[in-house]
């Protein structure tokens, strides 16, 4: 009895030690940041509110990437449900940087550094022009005034993170009296870094930070992506997604210009699912986007195999499918679970899709100009000119050979019948009247494939 009381009680001390612990989970960024970075940090946010973790760890190492990605990875930790913490290990540079600031607290290993958030081309490296920069200004500065304000060393309310400095980053025209002139883009050092309260301390390893934090019993779950994941990032990369909508727009074009199904439209059904699959199997978009698009293609080939003409069924089937791609980036670039979708998000929807609407434009002209037919007519249609200079030629001329040659009439020509030249057969013309069988002959001209001759 007591051995029983004593195991019962070894259980529920071990549930009750367990449910003490912290649950930390670790999403580790170490590669440049793009749409697979964006869809890891979506889906790890969402595990580890599933999990119900108590903090979620971003380990950090990048050069930087794309700004979009980036806006929305700041955008999806700045709503996170549970502290966010970020621990530079060793870069946070570019793009980076502004998605350290968005943690709530940010640890650097002693040799790191966070900062150069100047957009870029990525053609040349070039600073791309103010209209990029002051975008980029904008969006620094909103991340660092989202963390509000503290109290000074005179009481007064000030900045936890000085947004000027934020701004510092991306412009070399911002000054910080104590750190940085104008000439220069700032770069902070782990000292600097916590000096004026962009870091909350420096760390070693990721227990050091958690030491830092508190934290001494805990649990790490670390997020792994599969290859799917990957797949996945790739396929909802904006520049994949363009080409996609391109292809989709332009196999539709030709579709309708030669009804029936052919290479136009499986290449449209092709993208299609290649641009719908990765979003809905990921959860980005819901059912109803995916059988809006269907359903609009439905009615459109309604209208080309069904209905004559082109009316009310075919502009309602193409107005379904486009508002299905606009709703699929649209939810593409917003929060993790259907958050919000601000301005930011409808803007870079709306630009996707006008950049591959243009593109898909552009595509249709070119293939439906002269030089279409010299880029993939070869291999589509019978370009070839059998021409009589190259001695391509319409009939059979070797019978032109027997002129002035004797044969026998092998039959009655009455005017026309056959002769025999060196035992063939020939049809033949008489002229100057008829001819009998057996009589003697002379081929005198060969004229629009055909054989003339005379009697002796």
């Amino acid at each position: 009895m007591l051995a029983v009381i004593a195991s019962m009680l070894f259980v529920v001390a071990g549930a009750w030690e367990a449910q003490c612990r912290s649950l930390v989970y670790r999403l580790h960024i170490n590669d440049e940041i793009g749409s697979s970075t964006w869809q890891h940090t979506r889906r790890a946010l969402e595990e580890a509110t599933a999990r119900n973790a108590d903090i979620f760890l971003l380990h950090l190492n990048t050069y930087g990437g794309e700004v979009g990605a980036a806006d929305s990875m700041r955008t999806a930790l700045l709503h996170a449900q549970m502290p966010v913490v970020a621990f530079v290990d060793n870069n946070a540079a570019s793009a980076g940087a502004l998605i350290a600031l968005a943690c709530d607290s940010v640890f650097m290993r002693p040799d790191a550094s966070m900062g150069a958030a100047t957009v870029v081309s990525g053609a040349d490296g070039t600073a791309m022009p103010d209209k990029y920069q002051s975008y980029m200004r904008a969006i620094m500065r909103a991340t660092a005034e989202s963390h509000g304000k503290v109290p000074g060393p005179d009481s007064t309310m000030v900045w936890r993170r000085n947004p000027l400095i934020a701004e510092a980053m991306v412009d070399t025209r911002v000054t910080v009296p104590g750190l940085i002139d104008s000439t220069r883009v700032l770069t902070l050092t782990a000292d600097e870094a916590v000096r004026w309260h962009y870091a909350e301390g420096k760390a070693e390893t990721i227990d050091d930070v958690l030491a830092s934090l508190g934290i001494t019993d805990y649990d790490i779950a670390t997020f792994r992506p599969s290859w799917v994941d990957w797949l996945m990032g790739f396929l909802t990369n904006p520049a994949v997604q363009g080409m996609l909508i391109m292809v989709i727009v332009a196999g539709i074009y030709f579709e309708l210009q030669s009804p029936g199904m052919g290479f136009p439209s499986m290449a449209a059904i092709i993208a299609a699912l290649l641009y719908f699959m990765p979003m809905y199997l990921t959860g980005i978009v819901d059912s109803w986007v995916v059988i809006v698009f269907f359903a609009g293609a439905v009615l459109l080939c309604l209208e080309v195999f069904v209905i004559p003409g082109f009316g009310v069924a075919g502009i309602t089937g193409i107005a379904a499918m486009i508002a299905a791609v606009i709703a699929g980036l649209l939810e593409n670039f917003a929060l993790p679970s259907g958050g919000e979708i601000d301005l930011g998000v409808i803007w870079r929807a709306m630009l996707t899709f006008c950049c591959a609407l243009a593109l898909a434009v552009g595509a249709i002209a070119l293939l439906m100009s002269k030089y279409g037919s010299r880029l993939v007519g070869r291999r589509t249609e019978l370009t070839h000119q059998q021409r009589v200079a190259d001695g391509y030629i319409g009939v059979d001329t070797a019978p032109s050979r027997l002129v002035g040659r004797e044969g026998v009439a092998a039959t009655a020509l009455r005017p026309s019948g056959k002769v025999e030249v060196d035992g063939e057969h020939y049809d033949a013309v008489a002229l100057g009247g008829f001819i009998e069988a057996g009589s003697r002959v002379r081929i005198t001209k060969f004229e629009n494939a055909q054989l003339y001759v005379r009697g002796d």
